[in-house]
């Protein structure tokens, strides 16, 4: 029998918010443990709730940029279960009406064909504390400075087919809260974090099978591993006779599988109710056309518009774009380049984006900024030195040894284009290589290469390379 996967993502993305959502505790990462964590967020008697403006901000941008629909009253909820590091008992969510509803977002698969993934809702919660297992010999200690945590948790319709589709999807909607900078999108802190819903069906049916959620994966391999690994032991559990359980699964990196966690959870064993202390959160449609306003170009149109204005094709424009920090990257390297949109394009995909990946840094933390990147490229473009010493000046670079010109002048990199002086080279190399000269006038032509190679070693791989090959055509024609 031929299986299709059913996949559906819940995605927790950290609002960037200063404080936390119900409270004015801090939500800065990497405090001391239970030093960020207030009377409003330990639940203790007396205290009130007061809703975070700008977390509702936040929210209501991220509906506006998934065309979704806002709703104009959203209501609060109690969601009820006990868990060490849930203080007061009970989680403050959204059940019933959710601030945004429908909305919808496009993504593009590996076939470069694109698939639009459907958002069930998104709505407003706060976080719970954090159990740690490690270093208290049998005991578990808790740390409540994520408590209170403003997250926006985004729920997309059963849409996705694949890991992969699964992936993409995360990877897409982790690029649109960054853009907004709504969301950090750091996957290691928690800030972006993922729980996918998974079944399988005979292909061809329209009824969903029993599904099984893989709780808090927090990095995009580990999601497509995690989804493949469930979709296969679900296919063979069913081909071997047996019945997929209704539950909740980890995810064992270190196995590379995923192992039962608890029974899978109902609506009605949270017993939701809106919460007394939080009056419904009303939203006025003249704020939400002047929130639109303040809207930033978002990457599918970004992407479009460095397709026509650069004439990158759709493969560049999509890497260029994955963030807003590389696209705003590249249109400054392009500016200061003067226009050299092709050469911006290739370096900043290339020898710029290995060289963040290798010493994992972000854009913004790189040595090498947008000036001297273009500095680096407008020495190309004038031919003052070729690629292949383009490089070597580069890693200087980012050596921190200073600007493109100043590492040209100190090493004495300038490229040879005086033809008397590349002529008298060749001259040298022809005289010193007789039987090769003899050979290539036979018709080896391939020798070629050999020549221009004596001739780099012999320049220090300074010799101006489309005029050498000019050049040495035609001494060896001659």
């Amino acid at each position: 029998m031929e299986w299709e996967a059913v996949i559906g993502l819940e995605i927790h993305a950290q609002l960037a918010t200063r404080s936390k959502i119900f409270s004015g505790a801090s939500t800065a990462y990497g405090a001391e443990p239970n030093t960020q964590a207030c009377a409003v967020d330990l639940g203790l008697p007396g205290v009130l709730p007061v809703l975070n403006r700008e977390a509702v901000r936040m929210a209501c941008l991220f509906g506006l940029a998934i065309d979704a629909e806002i709703a104009p009253r959203s209501v609060f909820a109690r969601k009820n279960y006990f868990y060490p590091d849930l203080p007061k008992g009970y989680q403050i969510s959204q059940y019933e009406l959710p601030i945004v509803g429908r909305g919808r977002l496009t993504i593009e698969l590996d076939d470069g064909k694109s698939k639009t993934i459907g958002i069930t809702r998104a709505h407003l919660e706060e976080d719970a504390g954090k159990s740690l297992h490690e270093d208290f010999h049998g005991m578990t200690g808790v740390d409540l400075n994520r408590a209170g945590t403003p997250l926006l948790e985004i729920v997309s319709e059963p849409d996705l087919r694949s890991a992969k589709e699964a992936t993409a999807y995360m990877k897409k909607l982790r690029s649109l809260v960054r853009y907004l900078e709504i969301c950090d999108g750091n996957m290691q802190e928690g800030s972006f974090r993922c729980d996918a819903n998974v079944s399988v069906r005979p292909r061809g049916s329209d009824k969903f099978g029993t599904r099984t959620e893989i709780k808090n994966v927090n990095s995009f391999r580990f999601v497509e591993r995690a989804i493949q690994f469930e979709i296969e032991r679900q296919i063979d559990l069913l081909e071997g006779g047996g019945e997929v359980v209704q539950e909740t699964r980890l995810y064992d990196a270190a196995k590379g599988e995923t192992r039962p966690m608890r029974s899978k959870e109902e609506a009605m064993d949270y017993r939701y109710f809106p919460d007394p202390d939080l009056l419904p959160l009303v939203i006025e449609s003249r704020w939400l056309e002047e929130l639109r306003a303040t809207l930033p170009e978002l990457p599918d149109a970004k992407r479009e518009r460095f397709m026509y204005e650069y004439g990158l094709s759709a493969y560049e424009a999509t890497v260029l774009t994955a963030t807003r920090e590389l696209a705003d990257f590249y249109e400054a390297v392009e500016r200061e380049s003067g226009g050299e949109t092709r050469l911006a394009a290739n370096w900043v995909m290339g020898e710029f984006s290995a060289a963040l990946n290798s010493d994992n840094l972000e854009v913004t933390t790189a040595p090498v900024n947008a000036s001297m990147l273009g500095g680096l490229i407008r020495r190309i473009a004038d031919e003052t030195i070729s690629g292949k010493i383009a490089k070597q000046v580069f890693e200087a670079m980012w050596r921190g040894e200073g600007d493109a010109g100043s590492i040209i002048e100190r090493r004495g990199l300038r490229q040879i284009t005086d033809s008397g002086e590349l002529e008298r080279v060749i001259d040298q190399v022809l005289a010193a290589n007789p039987e090769q000269v003899e050979q290539y006038r036979n018709g080896k032509e391939k020798l070629l290469g050999f020549f221009v190679g004596q001739v780099m070693k012999a320049t220090g791989g300074k010799a101006n390379p489309a005029r050498l090959n000019q050049l040495l055509k035609e001494r060896l024609n001659s």
